[in-house]
């Protein structure tokens, strides 16, 4: 792994001068922004029972679904389709390096992103001028399962550019792959032909794969090991699929 920390840093420049980096960072601002009024209208008129920290976590995946293809589909795809990633197989690196410094880039931009959104929940407490301290634990296991489910999210998308060299065609793909871990992980319980006792592994393992699940425990102070581990070891079992496909694909030659 000697050569990670070189392709790293490339990998940072490539992000920082990419468009659709600035489009993805642009986007993720401007709907935090208008979710973020919205709460602040919804609080100020009309007291709620939740926490404004957990309302605000639940709509997580809004900007997730956009960010992701954006911030990974020209990973491997953008340097299939130059040649470059011919070029780049020739040198002294290993295809995991390479892996490793296209996802570690994606996931510091990701990560910095958010944090910039941790503002949003100090302003929010000035502004309603409410008498309780800003409780820190929801933010703190708001914003881990945030940057836990960020490895997986963003190894998907690594994982779509790893199979085509069309920037468009990692995109779609990316997003299908989240958004169906998502939004059909979670909703997969409630369909009724998932009812008998046949398909009850099924519903069990959409409990344990429930990202909106996850997201609730989370903010709300509940750390469950499994969550972790399930992100974690998808994670990483996506980009060593991606390893694979680019050794496939592209050969170590």
């Amino acid at each position: 792994m000697r050569h990670y920390l070189t392709l790293l840093r490339n990998e940072i420049w490539r992000l920082l001068i990419s468009p659709s980096s600035y489009i993805a960072g642009f986007l993720f601002l401007l709907v935090m922004g208008f979710l973020f009024q919205w709460m602040l209208r919804l609080y100020t008129s009309d007291p709620q029972d939740e926490t404004p920290s957990v309302l605000f976590f639940r709509m997580f995946f809004i900007p997730v679904f956009f960010m992701v293809p954006l911030l990974t589909m020209r990973s491997v795809a953008e340097e299939r389709r130059s040649g470059t990633i011919e070029t780049l197989l020739t040198t002294p690196v290993t295809i995991t390096e390479i892996v490793l410094a296209k996802f570690t880039a994606s996931y510091l931009y990701y990560c910095s992103l958010w944090l910039i959104t941790a503002s949003f929940h100090f302003i929010f407490f000035a502004y309603a001028q409410r008498d309780t301290p800003l409780d820190p634990y929801p933010l703190l296991g708001g914003y881990g399962y945030i940057f836990l489910s960020g490895t997986l999210f963003l190894s998907l998308g690594i994982f779509a550019s790893s199979l085509t060299k069309s920037q468009l065609v990692a995109g779609i793909l990316g997003f299908t792959l989240v958004f169906g871990f998502i939004v059909i992980g979670s909703n997969i319980e409630d369909l009724s032909v998932l009812a008998s006792g046949q398909t009850r592994w099924i519903r069990q393992f959409a409990d344990h794969t429930d990202a909106l699940q996850h997201m609730g425990d989370f903010s709300s102070g509940i750390i469950d090991t499994r969550a972790i581990v399930l992100y974690l070891s998808s994670a990483s079992t996506f980009l060593f699929l991606s390893v694979l496909a680019i050794e496939y694909r592209d050969g170590t030659s």
